[in-house]
């Protein structure tokens, strides 16, 4: 079948296999070019390991790290005809490149959240792989059941204690106009704190240890943001940053259970990236296209791999002692917060419409990053060509 992206509104329901898998390709090299890095991690599971940065932590981690890998993620196969979902043909990828290279690669595609899915990821990983020395926790998702009350929550974007205006970019109309969040009420905050922040992350860990699956000084990490202060009131202070900072108490709560392991837990604080996550924020996607035309003018614009390469290699490993911000977590966002890039955007942002809204920011790169999500758009692709939606993914599916 010919396959054409069709987009509904922040997220596009087709995906391309050959695309996606140029793209992890393309990630891959990029973690090879980076060299191996001394001292990295051997056995590496990601939780949430198909797109965004969960997947370029599993590619550096194989690919940059030599590390056998076991990917967990939520995605759908194709059917009917039907192509499957990006992150699909991204892990199918992967695990096919990392078998050539002699690696390791396993995978479960289920509900994360879910024990079922813990019970058989713990099996696997005991027959196939041995103790972890890395986790990555690196979960997006609009809702969660607790396995422990069966309670459903759904998680939100939503400023707390008033409303926020502000500009945004209609992403279907090439539309800059103004949009009005009402505020978050208590379950609003107390929902989202039960899908995006630490009890999943501390769960898993509780699981691995529980089974002798944690390695002696294993490290483990979860990824955040907090961007500038424009969209603060929607991420850092609404309901997702309340989240965010509950992935703060998780590592303090890792940290000091798995001592006598000589355990580390961490929390990485990004850069503002296009992924499938960082799309559906209202105000990001016009701060990234602004983002991305001063750093890419400055030389300093990094995607996913290029941060989680960095991360690796002069942060977690590489013989460096992991360096810590004031507010105890690790920062990768350093090069987009620099005064003189935030000043940039500041200056901008008041000037920017729909008419000026090409040529004062990046914005059709963040259009370009958006579709090569899923496998459209890439050089070298003929998507005139038939191909088969039908992807087997190696590591088995649950």
């Amino acid at each position: 079948m010919i396959i054409e992206p069709k987009i509904r509104g922040f997220v596009c329901v087709t995906a391309h296999p050959d695309g996606c898998a140029a793209n992890v390709k393309e990630q891959i090299e990029v973690a090879r070019a980076g060299g191996k890095v001394a001292d990295g991690p051997k056995r590496v599971l990601v939780i949430g390991s198909s797109t965004g940065y969960g997947l370029s932590s599993r590619i550096q981690a194989a690919f940059g790290c030599g590390a056998d890998t076991f990917g967990v993620f939520f995605e759908r196969p194709a059917s009917n005809g039907r192509p499957a979902s990006a992150g699909y043909y991204n892990a199918a990828t992967l695990e096919a490149e990392a078998r050539k290279e002699g690696l390791y690669a396993g995978s479960l595609n289920g509900d994360a959240f879910s024990d079922e899915l813990k019970d058989k990821v713990i099996e696997r990983l005991k027959k196939e792989m041995g103790p972890i020395d890395l986790v990555v926790y690196s979960l997006a998702s609009p809702r969660r059941t607790d396995p422990r009350s069966g309670e459903t929550f759904k998680s939100c974007l939503k400023p707390i204690g008033q409303s926020f205006s502000s500009k945004t970019v209609d992403t279907d109309k090439d539309l800059v106009h103004e949009i009005q969040i009402d505020p978050a009420d208590g379950e609003d905050v107390h929902s989202t704190i039960k899908v995006m922040g630490g009890e999943d992350w501390e769960r898993w860990m509780e699981c691995l240890a529980e089974n002798d699956l944690l390695a002696d000084n294993f490290k483990t990490i979860a990824y955040s943001y907090i961007g500038p202060k424009l969209t603060w009131p929607i991420y850092k202070n609404g309901t997702i940053g309340k989240a965010k900072e509950d992935l703060d108490r998780a590592a303090t709560v890792i940290t000091d259970q798995y001592k006598n392991l000589g355990g580390e837990a961490y929390v990485a604080v990004n850069k503002a990236v296009v992924t499938q996550a960082s799309s559906a924020i209202p105000v990001v996607p016009l701060y990234i296209s602004i983002l991305f035309k001063i750093m890419k003018e400055k030389g300093t614009h990094e995607g996913c791999i290029e941060q989680i390469v960095r991360l690796f290699r002069d942060r977690l490993y590489g013989g460096n002692e992991v360096e810590l911000g004031d507010d105890g977590r690790i920062h990768v966002d350093d090069l987009e917060m620099k005064p003189e890039i935030q000043a940039a955007v500041a200056e901008i942002w008041p000037l920017i419409t729909s008419e000026n809204l090409k040529e004062l920011s990046d914005y059709m790169g963040y259009q370009n990053d958006f579709l090569k999500l899923f496998g459209f758009g890439v050089d070298g692709i003929d998507y005139t060509r038939d191909v088969d939606p039908d992807t087997a993914l190696p590591g088995g599916d649950w």
